[in-house]
């Protein structure tokens, strides 16, 4: 009984992980859509899917892409947005495979990241819904979050991409602040 009772506890008091790692280190979720990366394509595929492309960098053994993965991307409004408005693409930042820019050029994801000038992981970028054929991703994104964020900041920064919040003359930052003022996170 008392044998029963400790395991009991111990299953409790574990540590639930909801994301999980691949072989690569990166974290998995099912929103993450594995593709050639080509970014082009991966543009076109988000676009006939009426979603957002957003590519995400991340990193093994980030104790930042687990925050985000095992804390915020995992609440069920933030997942909702992820699956249903976004086509993301994960790269990873020491990574061997070839990534192909906007631009044509197809270089290996750590030459590509260090081309970019990313140095943060996770790091977010937003795609618009076209993109010309000479310009690169960092060029085109419209935003770009580099590191961990917490719950409104996360969710509000999907609902401002997928709105057009860029569009308008209301920055990010007072975008945001009027949402926590108005109390806008649906549990």
């Amino acid at each position: 009984m008392l044998k029963s009772l400790t395991l009991a506890l111990a299953l409790v008091a574990a540590p639930v992980m909801s994301a999980t790692v691949g072989d690569d280190g990166l974290h998995k979720a099912p929103w993450i859509i594995d593709t050639f990366k080509d970014l082009r394509e991966d543009l076109a595929d988000a676009g006939a899917e009426g979603k957002r492309l957003m590519v995400i960098i991340e990193q093994r053994g980030c104790i930042y892409c687990s925050k985000m993965h095992e804390e915020v991307f995992v609440l069920p409004v933030i997942e909702k947005l992820l699956t249903d408005d976004y086509y993301v693409v994960q790269l990873n930042m020491f990574g061997d495979l070839d990534v192909t820019d906007f631009d044509g050029t197809v270089l290996p994801e750590k030459d590509m990241i260090a081309r970019w000038n990313m140095m943060f992981t996770p790091t977010m970028m937003f795609m618009p819904e076209s993109v010309p054929d000479d310009v690169t991703a960092v060029q085109a994104a419209v935003a770009t979050v580099p590191g961990a964020f917490g719950k409104f900041t996360t969710f509000n920064m999907l609902n401002w991409v997928k709105n057009h919040g860029y569009d308008s003359d209301e920055p990010f930052q007072k975008y945001h602040a009027r949402m926590i003022e108005a109390g806008a996170f649906p549990e």
